[in-house]
């Protein structure tokens, strides 16, 4: 799995430690005469620095473990925390009376510790995609904030010393955005610009450019949303658009729907000039955050800094697997979508969703195969042939950067739902379903009217209606804010709206079987609903006029059942009325032609 925080903070990382661990460890040798150091307290300093060094290599040794696959990595990472729970601990009971004086102990170093096991849940978490681990890092974050720990690292003359503290706030807030704190996330920003400052001012380096990046890029990710909820004091509302309880309909007794459960997800992210923060695009945030149930904060020992038991697993997985790709190249997509085809558990379901950059065929050829139709771009940059990136020989020849709808043929022999936001998304839907397995795919307008173009750099509008429907409806009807009353109403009303769409699907007798399949999941539910309301409301808004600005599906949806159905215009319409921009759709009663 790529980690979410990597390519920008990992140049900022290199041969910083190394020095720093030299002088930490020196310290016990240089603090006073040896013969001066009671026999105890000499041990007490001497399994410190071996903690201290063990946990170092191992949370090294963490970048050396294959990012794909569930059990290769398990074993490795109990040992390391096992080692930082020891760590902690020691620190904890050996400080004041020892570690101060004879080691020379600074907060800073503390910090440092504490944030180490924020990462090591962060990534647990990316490992593993229970959200109850983001809560853990969270604390230990949050601890180190509270406690000041890196309060006298500015008055130092080691700018190595800042850029850690840096680094801890850029963590801090991917942890804050993935938990939907933000207010905290706001004040984190602000922060962390005012330490950038300081840190520009004082010394003269060569990453002061990357690190008023990393500013700007939390800084737009944090604006991202087209709609604001204000309260009566106009202050700003945070929703969650996690699932929550209740916030699927649930399967009415009688219903025919098929047992599979969504267990891995690939979320695939390669659109340019889209808002990101490190290597999380705005798409690839919403789609992750639909894919994850609310996180309970569980009043555990673990939501205190000191101990760590990530052993303590849920008995059943609240969330499916989730592989983060940011601009991957073709081989690096392949690897992971075939490890996770592997891995795959009897009656499961694979998803993948690609938010790329079209790629269009050249020519037309008399023979239209699986090859013909283009695709989604794969990152160039790292395919490289005898030292020079391969190009396309002639026009004869496919585009070799690119996921053509042929290339997941081999990974229908599972149960595969795909959704591909994309301006060629159609590529998709000339599937060929081989092997009779269950096969869906979503697939987003190819066009959208200018007004909405304007739009795409805060992220897509598809996506959008997957992520928060009510969001995507108020976005396209061109509100910037809502009073949270009329939010909560409109919400109350989509439930509904949820549950009529849902028995829309469960009761035609001309949908695809496929569609019914995937409908005993939660998320899988959640989104075909979703996806149908989005096809609805695009088709009665006034803006929307070529067919290629609607939603698309491999199987087809029976329209005159689904998203053309006069009971569900009728909602659309009646949601428009409640937020007073009904003229911007057509009266679903004329009979509109698409």
């Amino acid at each position: 799995m790529l980690p979410v925080v990597t390519r920008t903070l990992a140049k900022l990382e290199k041969n910083q430690s190394r020095r720093i661990r030299r002088e930490q460890l020196s310290v016990a040798t240089t603090s006073g005469a040896d013969d001066d150091i009671p026999l105890g307290e000499r041990k007490t300093v001497t399994d410190f620095c071996y903690l201290l060094d063990k946990s170092k290599q191992l949370f090294n040794g963490l970048r050396d473990l294959p990012q794909y696959g569930h059990k290769q990595w398990q074993s490795y990472f109990g040992r390391t925390f096992d080692v930082y729970t020891k760590l902690w601990k020691f620190q904890q009971q050996h400080s004041r009376q020892v570690l101060d004086n004879r080691y020379g102990l600074k907060r800073w170093q503390i910090g440092e510790v504490a944030s180490k096991i924020g990462q090591l849940y962060y990534h647990y978490y990316l490992r593993t995609s229970e959200t109850s681990y983001l809560n853990e890092a969270f604390s230990f974050y949050s601890a180190i904030r509270q406690r000041s720990y890196y309060y006298q690292v500015n008055k130092e003359d080691r700018p190595e010393l800042v850029v850690k503290k840096l680094r801890y706030y850029a963590r801090y807030i991917v942890v804050c955005l993935l938990l939907n704190k933000m207010d905290l996330v706001k004040v984190l920003v602000k922060e962390l610009s005012e330490e950038i400052e300081d840190y520009t001012q004082r010394f003269n380096t060569e990453d002061q450019l990357e690190w008023n990046l990393v500013l700007q890029e939390v800084a737009a990710f944090v604006e991202a949303d087209p709609v604001v909820v204000l309260n009566e004091e106009n202050t700003v509302v945070i929703t969650s658009n996690r699932l929550q309880e209740g916030g699927v309909p649930q399967l009415e007794q009688g219903m025919v729907v098929g047992q599979l459960t969504l267990a891995d997800a690939l979320i695939i992210g390669n659109c340019n000039n889209q808002v990101k923060f490190s290597e999380l695009t705005i798409d690839m945030f919403r789609i992750l955050q639909a894919l994850e149930r609310e996180p309970v904060n569980l009043a555990t020992s673990t939501s205190k800094p000191g101990t760590l038991e990530p052993s303590e697993k849920p008995a059943k997985r609240e969330n499916p697997h989730k592989y983060l790709l940011y601009k991957p190249t073709f081989s690096q997509l392949y690897t992971f979508l075939s490890a996770s085809f592997k891995e795959l558990p009897a009656n499961s379901v694979l998803l993948v969703y690609l938010s790329a950059t079209g790629v269009f065929p050249t020519g037309r050829l008399d023979y239209e195969g699986p090859y013909d139709f283009g695709g989604v771009l794969t990152n160039t940059n790292r395919d490289v042939v005898n030292g020079e990136t391969v190009q396309k020989r002639n026009q004869a020849q496919k585009e070799m950067h690119c996921l053509h709808p042929g290339d997941l043929f081999p990974f229908t022999r599972k149960p595969l739902f795909v959704i591909v936001d994309s301006s060629n998304s159609t590529a998709y839907k000339n599937f060929t379903n081989l092997f009779g397995q269950p096969l869906v795919c979503l697939l987003s307008p190819t066009v959208y009217p200018k007004s909405m173009q304007d739009q795409s750099q805060r992220g897509s509008l598809f996506t959008l209606f997957l992520y928060c429907p009510l969001l995507a409806f108020l976005s396209v009807c061109g509100l910037s804010s809502l009073r949270q009353g009329l939010w909560d109403k409109a919400q109350d009303f989509l439930r509904k709206v949820y549950r009529d769409i849902g028995q829309m699907i469960t009761r035609s007798r001309a949908i695809d079987q496929a569609f019914l399949q995937f409908y005993g999941d939660e998320f899988l539910r959640l989104l075909l609903i979703r996806f149908v309301f989005c096809s609805a409301t695009l088709r009665l808004h006034k803006l929307f006029r070529e067919s290629r600005s609607f939603p698309e599906s491999y199987p087809q949806l029976p329209k005159q059942d689904t998203v053309e159905s006069s009971v569900l215009q009728k909602h659309v319409l009646e949601l428009a009325t409640m937020l007073d921009v009904q003229s911007l759709f057509w009266d679903g009663t004329l009979g509109v032609n698409y």
